[in-house]
């Protein structure tokens, strides 16, 4: 006996101006930072006492994030009284998530149970978050009937289309990006959305070594497999998935690193297969996110400037600000930290140790005398915590920064 296959899910307009208007101002009233404008209207420098600091020229929301916070804060004005869910996180910044569940809407797992989506009904409104989600979580929400709130990043949409044509050539998608990360995940998903791609995640240039090396003299399967643990499709094998690769990636990385990862994948290709054939076996395209290159390049321009120290803020599992922690961290003492708070006082401060992935008290961090600081944030920073980041800095210092709002 057949089965009807789901209806499509019903899409919702939740660009009406009447609610748009409203969502902007209230958006606007939970993240807005008047003096991080007026710094920016200064030239990004802001002096007071014996501390400078400077702002990195593009830092904080991108378009994509500020569209995906408006979405849903429109979904709950549009449907205030219906249940709405959110998938894992809208974006990774801690207190926008806060303040989203404050908002009545409710939190359910990235990767749902069976258990969670047994518990939804036809008329719940499910949100997808900024980064996507996976083809099969989507599939089983569909079956539910719920109405969707499609936030995707329309740069990640572009990644996936492409992952998605590997796959229909009958090419391996070598994803640069971390295994573990919502888009990763969500992207690597869409090379078996048509049943027989194949993909293979590499998170460092090591990794894409090893890799190389294996399409180039083979080697011990089981290895290999092991080693990637976690970041390869069902059924994938080295000795067959390698011989056609196409390259792709989680767009937050750094540009830099993804180059070199398309550079050294191609070289072994020519090697192996000849440089008139490489065609045949190797693809790649440029899918770094626009706002997240900005957000490097300006930090790379801002490292210029003599500085005594840098501040990174954002939340901890910002893949895009983790990256701008690793920038800063070559160049001089850098703190990655999630909002003032953590400058706990002149002598010590909580920061985000990437390495031990974990936060860790540095004493002595803010140097006395006359200073420099640089501050960036990560792409889902809002300008708020950039305000009261710089405030803590000043008042660390006993100077106040009221008199440049007029108050």
């Amino acid at each position: 006996m057949s089965t009807a296959a789901p209806s499509a899910p019903q899409k919702i307009n939740l660009r009406r101006p009447d609610i748009m208007e409203a969502v902007q101002a209230q958006v606007l009233s939970h993240y807005r930072s008047e003096l991080v404008e007026r710094i920016r209207a200064s030239g990004h420098v802001l002096s007071a006492g014996d501390m400078t600091i400077k702002l990195a020229k593009e830092f904080g929301f991108c378009y994509g994030v500020e569209r995906a916070i408006d979405l849903a804060y429109a979904a709950r004005r549009a449907y205030p009284d219906r249940r709405i869910f959110l998938l894992g996180e809208i974006i990774h910044n801690p207190e926008v998530n806060d303040q989203i569940r404050r908002m009545g809407i409710v939190t359910i797992a990235g990767k749902p149970r069976d258990e969670e989506i047994g518990q939804l009904q036809s008329d719940d409104i499910v949100i997808i978050p900024a980064f996507g989600t996976e083809v099969a979580t989507r599939k089983k929400l569909e079956e539910k009937g719920c109405l969707f709130v499609d936030t995707t990043c329309g740069d990640v949409m572009s990644v996936w289309k492409r992952v998605r044509q590997y796959s229909k050539d009958g090419v391996t998608s070598i994803i640069h990006g971390k295994a573990w990360h919502e888009e990763t995940k969500a992207t690597s998903s869409q090379a078996r959305a048509h049943g027989g791609g194949h993909y293979l995640v590499v998170f460092t240039l090591a990794e894409t070594d090893y890799v190389c090396d294996y399409i180039l003299n083979g080697g011990n399967k089981a290895e290999f497999l092991n080693k990637f643990e976690g970041a390869y499709s069902a059924g994938f094998d080295p000795d067959v998935h390698l011989q056609a690769v196409g390259v792709a990636n989680q767009t937050t990385m750094l540009r830099g690193e993804t180059e070199e990862v398309q550079r050294r994948l191609k070289k072994a290709m020519i090697q192996k297969y000849g440089e008139g054939e490489v065609q045949n076996h190797f693809r790649f395209f440029d899918t770094i996110c626009g706002a997240t290159q900005d957000r490097q390049d300006a930090l790379e321009k801002l490292l210029r400037d003599p500085l005594d120290l840098l501040l990174v803020i954002g939340g901890y599992n910002s893949s895009n600000t983790s990256h701008l922690a690793e920038m800063g961290e070559a160049k001089l003492a850098t703190y990655f930290i999630k909002n003032a708070a953590k400058m706990v006082s002149d002598r010590l401060i909580v920061h985000y140790d990437q390495h031990k992935h974990q936060e860790v008290e540095t004493p002595d961090w803010l140097p006395p005398g006359k200073i420099t600081v640089g501050i960036t944030a990560g792409a889902s920073c809002p300008n708020n915590l950039i305000e009261d980041t710089i405030r803590r800095l000043f008042e660390l210092r006993g100077i106040s920064v009221q008199h440049l709002l007029g108050n």
